[in-house]
């Protein structure tokens, strides 16, 4: 699937990427340097936008390597009817300062599809219990 990327001061050389043809997520990168505090969330632009077809979903996922040492990405869906810049909410949950720099990999992005559920509050006629024949000969 082709996923159309929207420039919002995306060097080329920072486009998602994937070390390897099957990974389920691209590497994001982060464009200016910041230390995070522990306990911090910080919301950090990626210079990027997606055109999303319907029924899908992307996401901001953690990268492992950075999991490990307590740097984590929040998980809010961005939508197919959003088009700005795309930000990863990144969350410190160690006790010591990361610093982040100017083009590391700080997250992966995953695209998911989805089922837009139409919410009712009644659903028409209602099964039994009943098993084996309860719906006739």
């Amino acid at each position: 699937m082709k996923i159309k990327i929207i420039d919002y001061g995306l060097p080329y050389d920072r486009l998602p990427y994937r070390a390897h043809y099957n990974d389920a997520g691209a590497d994001v990168y982060s464009g200016m340097n910041v230390n995070l505090s522990p306990g911090e969330v910080l919301t950090l632009p990626l210079g990027f936008g997606l055109e999303l077809p319907d029924g899908y979903a992307c996401f901001i996922f953690p990268r492992s390597s950075l999991s490990k040492k307590g740097i984590v990405c929040e998980l809010p869906p961005i939508d197919s009817g959003y088009t700005g810049e795309i930000h990863a909410i990144i969350s410190n949950v160690s006790s010591e300062v990361y610093k982040i720099k100017d083009g590391d990999r700080i997250g992966q992005i995953v695209i998911l599809p989805i089922i837009v559920a139409d919410f009712v509050t009644d659903m028409g006629e209602t099964r039994n219990t009943k098993a084996f024949g309860a719906s006739g000969r």
